[in-house]
């Protein structure tokens, strides 16, 4: 009965405990799938049982499946209605000298334009991570949802990170940039103002030291066209004066 299933076996690879009982029943051998697959189990730890590459090769990439993302596409009808709903990020790339890069990690939001800047060596999720933290800190108000490209820096830990403050996270499909268009003039403009302006420091925490006042100058001093000429912080005051006579 053992040398039969391990022929079966061998002959159909593929094929579960339960085919392989239907075929012993109709050889006249009456023997329950269960024990089949005890049969089958200790065939593989004597090494008498060798299943082909591809078949071990597909349960192991069963096996690695990994948990759905946590990013999804933004939802058709998700409403902006005031600061926080919506905050694009994005990275730029900046050179300050041959072969000295910085990844400066950029966050917009989309009603009070209230922006967040954190320079960083690399670009990965761990540095995306850690700039979530410190958005976290320096924003006025609560993020809800944040929206981003397909960047790999924007996956795994970033990502972990927004699960774990329960902030919605939003990938934009492939090849459309100008879904993040906020935060893509957001970084024209700091390129334009601060980087071609400013003598940047090459130590990183002067360079962040230096960003931290340029952040502080376009949320709290710089006016805004699109706001009609109040800054971010400004338009998001008055926006906190006016949620409060609605209620009252």
């Amino acid at each position: 009965m053992v040398e039969r299933i391990k022929e079966l076996r061998e002959r159909y690879p593929r094929w579960g405990k339960n085919k392989l009982a239907v075929l012993l029943r109709r050889e006249g051998i009456e023997i329950s799938a269960s024990t089949v697959g005890r049969v089958i189990n200790r065939l593989k730890e004597k090494g008498l049982l060798v299943e082909p590459v591809n078949v071990t090769m597909a349960k192991r990439a069963r096996k690695r499946r990994r948990k759905p993302r946590y990013a999804i596409r933004k939802p058709k009808g998700y409403k902006i209605q005031g600061p926080g709903d919506l905050v694009e990020v994005d990275t730029l790339q900046v050179i300050l000298i041959p072969n000295e890069i910085r990844y400066q990690f950029s966050a917009r939001d989309v009603v009070a334009r209230f922006d967040g800047l954190r320079a960083y060596k690399s670009q990965s999720s761990v540095k995306a991570a850690h700039f979530l933290q410190y958005l976290q800190k320096k924003f006025p108000f609560k993020i809800k949802a944040i929206q981003i490209d397909g960047g790999s820096e924007f996956k795994k830990h970033f990502e972990q990170e927004c699960e774990k403050r329960e902030i919605m996270l939003f990938e934009l499909p492939p090849s459309s940039p100008k879904l993040n268009g906020h935060v893509e003039r957001a970084n024209r403009t700091h390129r334009e103002e601060f980087y071609e302006v400013e003598e940047i420091d090459l130590s990183l925490e002067e360079h962040n030291r230096q960003l931290e006042e340029w952040e502080y100058v376009y949320n709290h001093i710089r006016p805004h066209q699109a706001l009609d000429y109040l800054t971010p912080n400004e338009y998001y005051q008055l926006w906190l004066k006016n949620q409060k006579s609605e209620c009252h």
